[in-house]
């Protein structure tokens, strides 16, 4: 018996319990290419975390949710929106 498999194994549910999002799960949460979420977090707008040798970014849930909620108030040109009474 081959023990190939098990080294294969990836940690896919180990960020999901973190609440870390991939770049493409935080993209189709704030409905956004993933070249804009790039330039937010080059902006600052957003933390992306670095993880493992090729340093993929992971988003914190939290991070996003905030980041959606300023966006559905603001808009993405950053001028509130009437009738916006989000918290």
């Amino acid at each position: 018996m081959s023990t190939e498999p098990a080294r294969r194994r990836r940690n896919g549910n180990r960020d999901k319990e973190n609440g870390m999002l991939t770049t493409g799960e935080a993209c189709q949460i704030l409905y956004v290419h993933c070249n804009t979420l790039r330039r937010w977090t080059e902006r600052g707008l957003i933390t992306a975390y670095r993880i493992g040798p090729r340093g993929d970014r992971r988003y914190r849930r939290e991070d996003v949710d905030a980041l959606l909620i300023e966006q559905l108030k603001f808009g993405s040109n950053g001028i509130r929106k009437q009738g916006a009474t989000l918290p």
